[in-house]
Order: C-alpha cells, then sequence, then structure tokens
C-alpha cells in the first residue's frame, strides 16, 4: 500500500507542471477568442490564425449607416442650375484662332447678365489667313452665313498665327513682301465682304502687344492692314494695342482688371492672355455688342410715346410754346482722350480781350516801376486798413458806464516827533 501511494505520489509531480501549464494555455486562448467561440464552433488553433491572418481595418468594411442624431440639408450652391426662362434671342458669333477662342470665353462669362445673349464659339486654334490649306477662313465664313444659323453680330480675332511664309498656287511669299500683302489684304476683305453682304455687324479685334519686339512688329503691321482693309467692307475695327502697354508703352505681362486691380494680364508665353486678361479684353467688345443689341431691341409704348410727333385725332396738342422736357439718352457720346482738339488752337482757355483804355500793364509794372498803388479792396489780404470796414459801425458806441463810489477811510494823523534839546544842539554861532 506504501508503495502505491509513493509511486502515484512520484507520477504526480512528473505531470503536475505539463497539466497546470496547458490549463493555464486553455484558459488564455478561450478568454482571448470568446466571440469567434460564441460565434462557430471551438477552434484549437484559431489563436494561430488571429497571430498570422493579416488585420483588416474596421472602418474599411463597416456598411454605411446613417447617424441617428444627424439629418442631411443639401447646401444651397448645390442645387442643379435651372434652363433660363428667356431663351436666346441674340446671337453673337466669334471667329478667329486661340485668341479668338479666348475672347470667346470671356464674352461668355461677361454677357452671363442678359440671358437673350448666346455667344457662338467658332473660332478654330492654330488657324490664320495665311495657311488656306488648314483652314480656310473666307469659305468657312460663307458656310457659316448660309448654315441658316442666326447671327446678329459677329466677333473676328485672327493673326497670331499669320507670321509666315505665304503659299499660294503662284508661289512663296514672305511677310513684309508685296505679294504677301496683296493676298493677305485679298483674304481680309473676302472676309469682311461676305459679312457686309449678309447685313450682319463685324467688330474686327485688333492684335494686342507682344513680348517679343519682333514679333511686336509683325503684329502692328497685321493691325494696320485689319483697320485699312476690314473698314473698308464695313466692319468696325477695334484698336486694343494701347491697353496691354505699360506707361513708357512697352509690354508689361500685369495691368488693371475689370475691378481696377493690378493682376497679371498675359500668360507666360507673352502671346496669350490669362482668365484676367481675356475679361480686361473682352471689356472692349462687350460695349459694342450691347449698343447692337439696343440698337435691334424694339421699345416698350412708354418710349414710343415720347417719340411719337403726330397726335391721333380728337386729343389735345402741346401748345406752340410750352416747354418739352429733353428725353435723356441711356448713354452719352464717346469722347476718346487720345482723339483731335476740339477747340481752336487748342487752347484750353482764352483770356478776356481787355476793354478800350484799359491800363494792360502788369501789376509788377505798375507798382515797382511805375510806383501806383494797386487799388484795395475790402476784405482782401492786402486790405491793412484800420479799423476794418466790416467791424465799423454806423450806430455811436453806448458810453462807458462811470466807475463804482470808492469809499475812502481817512487815517489818523501821524504823531509829531519829540522836540530835541536846545543846550545839547550846536548853533550856528558857536561854529
Amino acid at each position: 500500500m506504501a508503495f502505491r501511494l509513493t509511486h502515484t505520489h512520484k507520477l504526480w509531480n512528473v505531470i503536475q507542471r505539463p497539466a497546470l501549464g496547458l490549463a493555464a494555455l486553455v484558459l488564455c486562448l478561450g478568454a482571448l477568442d470568446i466571440p469567434a467561440a460564441k460565434a462557430q464552433s471551438f477552434n484549437p488553433f484559431g489563436w494561430f490564425q488571429q497571430v498570422f491572418r493579416p488585420q483588416r481595418g474596421y472602418d474599411e468594411y463597416r456598411s454605411p449607416r446613417a447617424h441617428p442624431h444627424y439629418t442631411y440639408h443639401p447646401h444651397p450652391m448645390a442645387k442643379v442650375q435651372k434652363t433660363p426662362a428667356v431663351p436666346p434671342s441674340f446671337f453673337v458669333a466669334v471667329l478667329g484662332d486661340s485668341l479668338g477662342e479666348m475672347l470667346g470665353q470671356a464674352l461668355t462669362t461677361s454677357l452671363s447678365d442678359r440671358p437673350e445673349i448666346e455667344v457662338l464659339r467658332e473660332a478654330k486654334e492654330d488657324s490664320g489667313l495665311v495657311r488656306d490649306d488648314y483652314y480656310d477662313w473666307p469659305k468657312a465664313a460663307h458656310d457659316l452665313l448660309t448654315s441658316g444659323q442666326k447671327i446678329n453680330v459677329a466677333v473676328m480675332m485672327i493673326g497670331s498665327n499669320d507670321h509666315q511664309t505665304l503659299h499660294d498656287s503662284t508661289g512663296s511669299y514672305d511677310p513684309g513682301s508685296e505679294q504677301y500683302e496683296q493676298i493677305y489684304a485679298a483674304r481680309i476683305e473676302a472676309v469682311a465682304k461676305a459679312f457686309h453682304d449678309a447685313k450682319i455687324p463685324l467688330l474686327w479685334v485688333g492684335l494686342p502687344i507682344m513680348k517679343s519686339d519682333r514679333f511686336s512688329k509683325a503684329m502692328a503691321s497685321l493691325n494696320d492692314m485689319y483697320r485699312q482693309y476690314a473698314s473698308k467692307n464695313g466692319a468696325t475695327y477695334i484698336d486694343i494695342w494701347e491697353d496691354f502697354v505699360d506707361d513708357s508703352g512697352q509690354f508689361s505681362p500685369y495691368g488693371p482688371d475689370v475691378d481696377g486691380q493690378v493682376v497679371r494680364l498675359r500668360a507666360l508665353d507673352g502671346v496669350h492672355f490669362t482668365k484676367a486678361g481675356a475679361l480686361e479684353l473682352a471689356s472692349f467688345v462687350e460695349p459694342q455688342i450691347r449698343q447692337i443689341l439696343e440698337g435691334e431691341t424694339p421699345q416698350d409704348d412708354a418710349a414710343l410715346a415720347k417719340i411719337e410727333t403726330t397726335a391721333p385725332a380728337g386729343t389735345n396738342l402741346p401748345a406752340a410754346n410750352a416747354a418739352v422736357a429733353p428725353v435723356k439718352p441711356p448713354i452719352g457720346p464717346v469722347l476718346p482722350l487720345t482723339g483731335p482738339v476740339l477747340s481752336a488752337g487748342g487752347q484750353l482757355a482764352t483770356l478776356t480781350p481787355a476793354s478800350a483804355g484799359a491800363n494792360t500793364a502788369s501789376l509788377v509794372e505798375q507798382t515797382f516801376i511805375d510806383g501806383r498803388r494797386p487799388l484795395l479792396r475790402p476784405g482782401r489780404a492786402d486790405d491793412f486798413v484800420w479799423p476794418r470796414q466790416e467791424l465799423v459801425s454806423e450806430e455811436p458806441l453806448p458810453k462807458p458806464a462811470p466807475p463804482p463810489t470808492q469809499i475812502i477811510l481817512a487815517r489818523a494823523p501821524a504823531p509829531a516827533a519829540p522836540a530835541k534839546n536846545p543846550a545839547a544842539a550846536p548853533t550856528s554861532a558857536a561854529r
């Protein structure tokens, strides 16, 4: 019996430590994998999988769920823009090269306050009047006018790609040659004449100053041709050269925008415009378009009543001498600052001719040479007359009041000096 107890005790001592360690390990694993054990059958190797399995972000796979304390309200600016109630009835076709494309985009923005105006951007990038094999603008203008699209006014800005050799069936001609100018002028007239024959106003916008001096000279020569040949066929030439230069007349990438703030107006290439520069460019074309629109807009009954000169039968006509209030025009005349001088001789002011017998000598001559004192005018700065005329009153001044009575108190007489001893005083006889 004692042998069995001893053997059992020794066996227990051998397996006690591993059993306790295994029990502790099972308890720890069970505590770590409690959620998994509840969801499915117990997996003894679950701890191993948890250690080496890649971790996933909880928020990444969580299904979206609305917050119980938040209600989504869309931003008022996020509303879809509705179709304007006024259908477009005035169409502006903008033609030209890449500069014309920028002008068309800017006009779309600047004319957005008039929903009846629609800007048709018909410009073609990298085009010009030289390479008619790439894009023939006289033919394109004819096709546009015969397409049935209504056009009320057309705007052309082209030429930034035309400083190159012109190839024709008769040969090749460099810029500045006589043949180049003849062929180029004929193409300008063909485009302008197409709109003139269709009775559509054409606004031909000149080219701006460029960053390169050589390129600027070429663009200036093209502007001279646009001004001459486009205007010859009824187009209105708009000069913008001076609007994109500095105080010394040189190229400047910066300048005032439509709000008067100095910003960058030209792109880094020195040819194209920035967004602010394109809007500044459109500000010189927009008034012309609005003026044409106002001229074509029919006037209402109130405006027609002011213009009507004959009254229907049975109405009382105003008296012949009755004063009629002038009708104020919606816009005044445009006065260019660089226009011709209207006054005779260019004088801003003229002197009043002196009357007969008047002394025409200057004040300096009268005072220091003739020795005559100039006439004084009361109240002038050199009037030193005293008392001042404006201070003198015709009424006599009131007499001053007598001074108040003074009470003089009598003083007591001073005490007489004591008589001196005659014996002590020396006499004149003793001397």
